[in-house]
C-alpha cells in the first residue's frame, strides 16, 4: 500500500518518500512519524501517542519532537505557517489533514479518501529489535517473575541506545509461545533483530542465557550464559541486565557494519553509511579513519537532522586529530560543531556528549570534557564505550584511580568489544600518569599486538619503555615508529596535539620520549 497526497508518494514498506518524482532523504524517526500521522489521519494524535509509536515509549524533549515535526513538514512541502498537510492543535496534538489517495500497485492510484487498515511495515532503515519474554526453565517454574523482570529491564536499558528502535513491552510480551517464528516476528513487528533467552534456577544458583539473532536470516550474532548465586535477587537481576545490554550494543553495531558492507551503493542510506563507518573506526588506522570520516560526512550531508551521523562524525574528527591523522586546528572546531548539532537534535544521545567531550579534551578544557563524558555515562550506564571515554578523559587529567575504575568497568561490561584496544589504552594512560610504567607497558604491548598501527599506543609504549629504564629498547622502538608516523613525530607536535591536561603530565610524557631519543 502506498499513499499519494499533494505532489508526494509515500511507500511505508520500501520506506521511501518521493516528492515531485524525486526521492527525499528522511531521518528514520521523521519517516516513522509521518507514517504514523497518515495512518491515524482520522484523529488528533497526542504527544504521548507519538512518544509511544516513534520513540518506543521513551519521553523526549518538546524541542526534539518539534524538530521531527518540522522536518516532516519540510519533507512533504508543508510549512509551519500554512499547515496544509500537518496541522498543530495547541495543547491537543497533531493531525494529518491532507487528502490521501491509496494505491496497491505502482501502475495507478485506486480510490480516494482517508486511510484504511494497512499492512505492517518492513524492517526500518535503522536497526530495530524486540526483546522476547525470557522463558522460565526452572523445574518448579517459580521464576516467572524474575524472567519477566529481566525482560522488562532489558527493554528499558536497550531503549537508552538512541540509534536502536526497541519494540515496547506490550507488543513484545504477546510473543510468549515457544518456539518462535522469527520471520513472522520480523514481518509483524518490522524488526531486524530478536533478543531472547531463558532463566533456570537450581538451589541457590541461577543461570540466565541470552542470544541475539538476526530475524531476517536466522543467524546468531551473539550468545552468552550468566551463572550467579541468587543472593539479593534484584542485585543479580540488575547485574545481568547491565551485562546483557552492554554486550548487545557493540555486537549490533558490528552486525550492522557487516550488513552495510554487503549492500550496493544504490541501497546505502544514511544509517548504512554510519554503520559502515563505525566498522572502520575501531581498526585505528589512518586509512580506516579517512574512510570513516568520508562516509560520515556523506551521511551528515544527506540527512542533516540525523543525530547519529552528526555525533559519530564529531567524535571521529576529534579523535583523528589526537592521532595526528588530520589537522587539529581545522578538525576539532568542526568536530565540536557536529557534536553540538547532535545534542541539539537529540539531547539524550550519549555519543553527542562523548564527541563534545573529546573536542573539549583536545582544547584542554578539562572540566568541560569530564562533564560531557560523565553526561554520556549518566545517560547510558551500561555503555562500555561511554565508560571508556570517561576513563580516557580522566587519565589525561591525571585522575588515574578513577580512570582505571571506569576503564575496568568498560572491560567488564563488554570484554569482547571491538573497541577493547581503546578501553585498555585509557588504563595504560592512567598507569603512565601514575608512574606505574611496567603496568602501562603490559597494556600497550597487548594493544600493539592487536592494532600495530595505533599511533597513540606506539607513543605511549615508547615513553613507558624509557621511563622503565629499558632505554635501548625505547630507542630502537622510536626509530621504527618514526619512519611511519604521520605527521612527523616531534616534541613540538606532541605538545600541541596529545591532550594531557597539565604541564606536569605533559612533561612526564615528553620526558620519556626524550630519553628514547626524540630530541626536537
Amino acid at each position: 500500500m502506498r499513499w499519494a497526497f499533494e505532489e508526494c508518494v509515500l511507500d511505508p514498506k520500501r520506506r521511501e518518500l518521493q516528492r515531485a518524482g524525486v526521492l527525499v532523504a528522511l531521518e528514520p524517526q521523521v519517516f516513522d512519524l509521518l507514517v504514523y500521522l497518515i495512518r491515524n489521519c482520522e484523529r488528533v494524535v497526542s504527544k504521548d501517542d507519538l512518544f509511544q509509536a516513534v520513540w518506543c515509549g521513551r519521553i523526549v524533549s518538546d524541542s526534539a519532537l518539534a524538530n521531527r515535526i518540522n522536518a516532516a513538514r519540510a519533507a512533504v512541502g508543508d510549512s509551519g505557517d500554512s499547515q496544509t498537510l500537518i496541522r498543530t492543535l495547541p495543547r491537543k496534538g497533531f493531525r494529518f489533514v491532507g487528502k490521501i489517495t491509496e494505491e496497491r500497485e505502482p501502475s495507478g492510484f485506486s480510490h480516494a479518501g482517508t486511510n484504511t487498515q494497512l499492512s505492517k511495515p518492513g524492517p526500518p532503515a535503522q536497526p530495530s529489535l524486540v526483546v522476547l519474554p525470557f522463558a522460565d526453565m526452572s523445574a518448579d517454574r517459580n521464576d516467572g517473575h524474575f524472567a519477566n523482570g529481566i525482560t522488562e529491564d532489558l527493554i528499558t536499558e536497550l531503549a537508552r541506545i538512541r540509534w536502536l528502535f526497541v519494540i515496547a513491552r506490550n507488543s513484545s510480551f504477546t510473543y510468549r509461545k515457544r518456539p518462535v517464528d522469527l520471520k513472522r516476528i520480523s514481518h509483524e513487528l518490522g524488526v531486524r533483530y530478536v533478543l531472547e533467552g531463558s532463566v533456570r534456577r537450581s538451589g541457590d544458583r541461577i543461570r540466565v542465557t541470552a542470544q541475539l539473532i538476526d530475524a531476517t536470516t536466522g543467524v546468531h550474532q551473539w550468545v552468552e550464559r550468566y551463572d550467579r548465586e541468587t543472593g539479593e535477587i534484584f542485585a543479580v537481576q540488575d547485574e545481568i541486565t547491565r551485562s546483557v545490554a552492554a554486550a548487545v550494543e557493540p555486537h549490533l553495531l558490528a552486525a550492522e557494519g557487516r550488513r552495510a558492507a554487503s549492500l550496493s551503493p544504490a541501497d546505502i542510506g544514511s544509517w548504512e553509511l554510519v554503520a559502515r563507518a563505525r566498522s572502520h573506526l575501531w581498526r585505528l588506522t589512518k586509512v580506516d579513519y579517512d574512510s570513516a570520516i568520508t562516509g560520515l560526512k556523506e551521511a551528515a550531508d544527506r540527512s542533516a537532522d540525523f543525530a547519529p551521523a552528526q555525533a559519530f562524525l564529531g567524535f571521529a574528527l576529534s579523535f583523528a586529530a589526537h592521532m595526528g591523522w588530520v589537522d587539529k586546528d581545522e578538525a576539532v572546531p568542526v568536530g565540536r560543531r557536529h557534536a553540538e548539532r547532535a545534542i541539539a537534535l537529540d539531547d539524550r544521545n550519549p555519543w553527542g556528549y562523548s564527541a563534545l567531550g573529546y573536542a573539549a579534551l583536545m582544547r584542554r578544557r578539562t572540566d568541560e570534557a569530564i562533564a560531557a563524558f560523565q553526561g554520556a555515562v549518566n545517560l547510558t550506564p551500561s555503555s562500555a564505550a561511554a565508560h571508556a571515554h570517561l576513563s580516557r578523559g580522566m587519565a589525561f587529567a591525571g585522575r588515574s584511580d578513577e580512570a582505571i575504575e571506569h576503564g575496568e568497568a568498560a572491560i567488564r561490561l563488554s570484554p569482547l568489544d571491538p573497541e577493547i584496544t581503546l578501553f585498555r589504552g585509557s588504563i595504560a594512560i592512567a598507569h603512565h600518569a601514575a608512574r606505574r610504567f611496567d603496568k602501562a607497558l603490559r597494556l600497550t604491548e597487548e594493544n600493539l599486538r592487536l592494532r600495530p598501527g595505533f599511533q597513540g599506543a606506539q607513543r605511549l609504549h615508547c615513553s613507558s619503555l624509557a621511563h622503565a629504564g629499558r632505554i635501548e629498547e625505547a630507542r630502537a622502538f622510536l626509530s621504527s615508529i618514526r619512519r611511519r608516523h604521520r605527521p612527523p613525530l616531534t616534541i613540538a607536535w606532541v605538545r600541541a596535539n596529545v591532550p594531557y591536561q597539565t604541564r606536569e603530565l605533559m612533561d612526564l610524557y615528553v620526558g620519556g620520549l626524550r630519553k628514547a631519543g626524540l630530541d626536537r
